[in-house]
């Protein structure tokens, strides 16, 4: 079944104009054998730091299956899902769907090797489980066997909760993977498997200690940019060899996706490395000798990958697919190799940065926050969100690189539009990486005033600067007979059943308004405070719902749902007052939310009662700027539309001779001659006339229109 529209694709897929690549016997020659020593390679290098851990921390032994047999179904689960990754990406953007919307035959293909690695990677998921309970407890899995004993177990730790997540997703994927044939369930699916790698990337030795935000941060974008570029590089290497249409297409757009990768793992192997060691400890310890190894296998793979394509995407262009084929498979060795080491660095523990223990703030929060908030330590004592606020950034750039595309090329573009855009980033830039994103975790007044500006502020200027419309104004067409590209992609985005769905007035309305009691009212935000991860969720949540309620409000976009004015109007005035009540109900409150979690910072200068109040406060009284504004852009638009449609009119009249004015004044002219109603219209009727109420008047007399 197929839950999205697919993009255009060529009709009746026509013969592509480039070559086929040679199949079988290359595979097996030249391929086969270096994938078996990247194996072999990867699972070595993964059980570098087995049963000498246990002894440097002073833990129990769990028995050898443990300790061996841990690393080796670790690493075949990251293997299968960037396996899994790879193979939907390639189905769902490197090679065209069907004319029909359905996928094509390398793309079903694809999917179909996806669901193999995603049965794979369930397995393991599930194996890990045990293996990880066996591990934290040091006792034999075969302890851990006991459905009654995991039922205590997975609760009560992190890893074997993160992995029992992870197994969710990957049977998820292999469910989307087995009964699905359309273009956009391979999208979905991909999004499945990307989620897949969230709940370990969140745990781990990252997700403690001091500057875990950061820590966090930085290998969630490294473990993301890892899964899709040495997934992507196999399911090319596969789908080359197996003679897949559209090579060159394929190759050039995995060595775009590539290249990104390969920045993001660069820069956010640097930060997390920093945040867990020092200079000095690049060499003197085994976590800093392995952090050393994967740079220098980093930077190969870099200088590699950019040198081969140079040479061989002009040969894959041509026909000659063996070259590429060739680097490929070295690649594919090298990134093995890779995260053989990242396997291990997740086996080895970290020296102690700093050598101290740090405070129950940082335990808690990643940072110390040891002063009381004024109005200058909002700006002074700044925060950067690795997430947020590269985001920011990167949205910035990319609106500015659209808007200059199309200046290049002699279009205009409102200035307008782009103020709004870059407002909006700012203001997203502000609220997660400035003081306010310092104090968020740790007072509830600051927290809701970050949870307004994302939901509403930034929301509203981000919609109001006609993103999509840039985007499709900016990226060229495919054209006729050509591979749906990314204008394609965001079309076929923009009219998917999820999208309607999200769009539909009163979804947007439950999800924007029903989100605020739900988070604070049922205890879910005492829950969420102890965790990093759930603080990404929650502005995550805060920025999409407040996109989804907005964008058919006062978006400039094309929506799923063209709203009326009337009913944009109507959805805005019963969100204000739902709004409101929750604003105030946060202020009466005797309870405190979230006590658990604030009573462990242990921040006497607080008040958390009178903080919560302010806070409600904010929530009642901040969030009616918002809504002035979305009021003062609706009546600015439906001002400029009413504008657009005198023009038009006006244009209509000047092409057909004002045909629609001379009818008209036909038609008061022919009341004047024949009289009106109940008259005979004769002159010589006796009854008709000004004495009997009858009578002719002027054609000026009924108003007859001039121009």
């Amino acid at each position: 079944m197929a839950t999205t529209t697919p993009p255009p694709a060529e009709a009746s897929e026509p013969a592509s104009t480039e070559r086929p690549t040679t199949t079988g016997g290359l595979f097996t020659a030249q391929v086969g054998p270096l994938l078996a020593v990247a194996a072999v390679v990867a699972l070595a290098l993964s059980t570098l730091s087995g049963a000498a851990s246990f002894a440097q921390l002073g833990l129990p032994d769990p028995g050898p299956v443990t300790v061996y047999a841990l690393p080796v179904v670790r690493a075949v689960s990251q293997t299968a899902a960037a396996a899994t990754i790879g193979f939907l990406l390639l189905a769902a953007f490197f090679t065209p769907p069907a004319s029909t919307g359905w996928l094509s035959a390398d793309g079903y293909r694809a999917v179909r090797v996806a669901s193999w690695s995603a049965g794979t990677w369930s397995v393991a998921a599930l194996l890990m489980i045990p293996l990880s309970a066996a591990d934290a407890y040091g006792r034999p899995v075969s302890q851990m066997l006991d459905l009654r004993v995991l039922s205590v177990a997975v609760p009560g730790i992190e890893t074997t909760t993160a992995w029992a997540l992870t197994a969710l997703f990957a049977l998820l994927a292999l469910g989307v993977t087995r009964v699905v044939l359309g273009w956009g369930a391979a999208v979905v699916g991909f999004g499945l498997a990307l989620a897949g790698l969230l709940p370990l990337a969140l745990t781990g030795h990252s997700a403690g200690g001091s500057d875990h935000d950061v820590a966090t941060n930085s290998l969630l974008l490294h473990v993301l940019a890892a899964a899709i570029w040495v997934g992507g590089l196999v399911a090319l290497v596969t789908h080359l060899v197996a003679g897949g249409r559209h090579p060159a297409l394929a190759a050039r757009r995995f060595s775009a996706v590539a290249l990104v990768c390969w920045v993001v793992l660069a820069l956010s192997g640097v930060i997390n490395a920093l945040v867990r060691i020092t200079w000095a400890d690049l060499l003197t310890s085994t976590y800093g000798v392995l952090v050393v190894v994967k740079a220098l296998a980093l930077v190969a793979l870099g200088a590699f990958g950019a040198w081969h394509r140079r040479r061989t995407l002009p040969a894959l262009a041509d026909g000659s697919s063996g070259a590429i084929v060739r680097f490929a498979g070295l690649e594919v060795l090298l990134m093995a190799a890779t995260m053989g080491v990242a396997v291990a660095l997740g086996r080895t523990p970290p020296p102690v940065v700093p050598p101290a223990q740090p405070t129950r703030i940082e335990a808690l929060v990643g940072y110390a926050v040891d002063q009381p908030l004024t109005a200058a330590g909002l700006i002074v004592e700044p925060r950067f969100d690795l997430i947020f606020g590269t985001s920011a950034f990167v949205l910035a750039g990319l609106y500015l690189a659209g808007v200059r595309r199309l200046r290049r090329r002699g279009d205009g573009w409102p200035v307008g539009r782009t103020l709004s855009w870059l407002g909006g980033c700012l203001v997203l830039l502000v609220a997660t990486s400035s003081g306010i994103g310092r104090y968020a975790p740790v007072m509830f007044s600051v927290h809701m005033g970050q949870h307004m500006m994302l939901n509403m502020l930034v929301p509203i200027l981000l919609v109001l600067g006609g993103p999509v419309t840039l985007l499709l104004r900016a990226l060229p067409p495919a054209g006729a007979g050509a591979p749906p590209g990314p204008r394609e992609w965001v079309l076929a985005a923009v009219h998917s059943p999820v999208a309607r769905v999200l769009t539909h007035p009163l979804v947007a309305l439950a999800l924007f308004v029903g989100s605020f009691y739900v988070l604070y009212f049922s205890g879910l935000f005492d829950v969420a405070l102890e965790s990093h991860w759930a603080h990404l969720a929650m502005n995550v949540h805060f920025l999409l719902v407040g996109l989804i309620f907005f964008w058919p409000i006062v978006g400039i976009d094309p929506s799923p749902r063209q709203l009326p004015p009337i009913g944009r109007l109507g959805l805005l005035f019963v969100a204000i007052p739902l709004h409101a009540f929750f604003g105030i109900a946060v202020m009466t409150s005797a309870t405190v939310i979230g006590s658990g979690f604030y009573q462990q910072l242990e921040m006497p200068w607080i008040d958390r009662l009178a903080d919560q109040t302010a806070g409600g406060g904010l929530a009642w009284a901040t969030g009616e700027v918002p809504m002035l504004i979305v009021l003062i852009a609706l009546l600015v638009q439906w001002s400029r539309a009413d504008e657009r449609t005198a023009r038009r009119e006006d244009r209509r009249a000047d092409r057909d001779g004002d045909k629609d004015l001379e009818a008209y004044n036909a038609m008061l002219r022919s009341l004047a001659t024949t009289g009106r109603p109940g008259t005979s219209g004769d002159p010589d009727d006796p009854t008709d006339g000004p004495a009997a109420g009858g009578g002719t008047e002027k054609p000026s007399e009924l108003g007859e229109r001039r121009t």
